[in-house]
């Protein structure tokens, strides 16, 4: 075992007795991170070129800031992001609901098809379908100027047309034309504020995480965003808590213009989100 193996062997301990969740694979990407190496290229490194700065970013972990925050990159389906500070960090679990809306979007038959992306963050879900959907157009809105800044730079280049605005009242020059719209809003109930991971209560902007005392308010308001912006037949994708499984399909009622609204369960098999389609008139 070279040295740099041998201190991954003890940075692992140290973030295992500190709570951290994946403390073996932060440990590898944070030493591949300071090396400039791939995970799998650390036996490479000679004991001669080890960093002790490692060390430096070990304990940033241990303290419970996010591993994206420290090496300032988010990988997300077949992108590579920039995050940080007054950004949400895209997690794994919502690259299963993008995947959804991704063959929903390709089996209409629209040559180009009309995406907006609510509450855009990072731009994550927004960039994934521009790339994933070739012929799209893609709007993503955005509130927070502070999340916007990491928008912008992951956008850059792309065909993603980046807006800031308020998820509930966004793009009215688009009303009735869109065939889909998909969000990963703020869905945490405020009640549950001391049970959030540290890494998302004391890192996450507020905004992006906590919506009411159901964690609904969001999720509500953009329901009537989706109505007005979608046309008939159009698609709404919604992520929310695993918790909120059996609550979301009921905001979007045959009385408010919604058929066909269902939950789908996430590669945990957990409830991670709701479908509706626009009601034909």
């Amino acid at each position: 075992m070279n040295l740099l193996l041998a201190e991954v062997a003890q940075a692992t301990q140290r973030l295992a007795d500190a709570g951290v969740p994946s403390p073996r694979f932060d440990a590898e990407e944070l030493a591949a991170f300071v090396h400039g190496v791939k995970r799998g290229e650390l036996h490479n490194v000679p004991d001669a070129d080890f960093d002790a700065r490692y060390w430096e970013t070990i304990a940033r972990r241990e303290a419970r800031e996010p591993l994206q925050h420290i090496t300032g990159r988010a990988f997300f389906r077949y992108l590579e992001l920039q995050v940080g500070p007054g950004v949400f960090v895209p997690r794994p679990e919502t690259e299963s609901v993008v995947g959804w809306a991704i063959d929903a979007v390709r089996a209409m038959d629209v040559v180009e098809p009309l995406i907006v992306d609510l509450c855009t963050g990072s731009g994550a879900i927004a960039l994934a379908m521009a790339q994933e959907v070739p012929r799209s157009r893609v709007h993503a809105v955005e509130l927070s100027e502070d999340a916007l800044r990491w928008t912008r730079k992951n956008a850059e280049g792309s065909r993603v047309t980046v807006h800031r605005g308020d998820a509930l009242r966004a793009l009215p020059e688009l009303d009735g034309q869109v065939d889909l719209v998909i969000s990963n809003p703020p869905y945490i109930p405020l009640t549950e504020w001391e049970y959030v991971a540290p890494e998302a209560r004391d890192h996450d902007p507020q905004m992006a995480l906590f919506s009411g005392e159901d964690g609904l308010d969001t999720i509500r308001g953009i329901e009537r965003t989706a109505h007005r912006l979608l046309r008939p037949g159009g698609l709404v994708v919604i992520e929310h808590a695993d918790t909120q499984g059996g609550q979301v399909p009921w905001i979007f009622t045959e009385e408010r213009g919604w058929a066909d609204a269902a939950d789908h369960p996430d590669l945990n098999n957990r409830p991670r989100f709701a479908t509706a389609r626009k009601a034909m008139p």
